[in-house]
């Protein structure tokens, strides 16, 4: 039995941790500086919410979890909802783009692992 991680497996790997380090980030700098809309409660909470789904559905990957696929669908659930709340704030194009780029990822990785 293999342990390796397999490239497409890697790759989501790699779009869940910029996507947690993004909106972790960017809420903990950006948002706070920024301050109006960008510190909605409901806003923030999604970026934290995204930033800490995103770091466990890499964590379950790298665990070689039987329920990675089920995580990585709820992962992509809430960048897709991360990327819709920051498009609607504004002045977040790094946010919105990462959020899609693993939201991505993750629907991927749900379709074809399914344990």
């Amino acid at each position: 039995m293999s342990h390796a991680i397999n490239s497409e497996m890697q790759s989501c790997i790699n779009a869940c941790n910029r996507c947690h380090q993004t909106c972790l980030h960017e809420a903990m700098t950006h948002c706070l500086e920024s301050g109006g809309k960008h510190v909605a409660p409901d806003h923030m909470r999604l970026m934290l919410n995204c930033a800490e789904i995103c770091q466990t559905s890499a964590n379950f990957m790298l665990s070689n979890s039987s329920l990675s696929s089920q995580v990585c669908r709820v992962c992509a659930e809430v960048c897709d909802a991360c990327a819709k709340s920051c498009e609607q704030v504004g002045d977040m194009d790094e946010c919105i783009n990462t959020c899609r780029e693993c939201a991505d990822s993750c629907h991927q990785m749900a379709d074809t692992y399914i344990h």
